[in-house]
C-alpha cells in the first residue's frame, strides 16, 4: 500500500491548484475578486502543500 505516495501526490495536485488560484486572484483574471492582500492567502496555502506533497511523495521508499 503506497498511502504516503498517494496523499502526497493529492498534496501536491492540491498545492498546484491552489498555486494557480492564488496568481489568478492576484492578477485579477478568472473572475476571482480578491484583494491583492487576500489573494497571497490561497497562494501561501498552495506553497505549504506543494512543499509538503512533495516532500512527502520524495522521502517515501518504495516496498515490492
Amino acid at each position: 500500500m503506497n498511502q504516503k505516495r498517494t496523499f502526497g501526490t493529492v498534496l501536491t495536485i492540491l498545492g498546484i491548484l491552489g498555486i494557480i488560484i492564488g496568481a489568478l486572484a492576484f492578477l485579477g483574471i478568472g473572475g476571482i475578486s480578491l484583494s491583492k492582500a487576500n489573494s497571497a492567502v490561497p497562494f501561501i496555502v498552495g506553497l505549504i502543500f506543494f512543499m509538503a506533497g512533495i516532500n512527502l511523495v520524495k522521502t517515501t521508499s518504495d516496498r515490492a
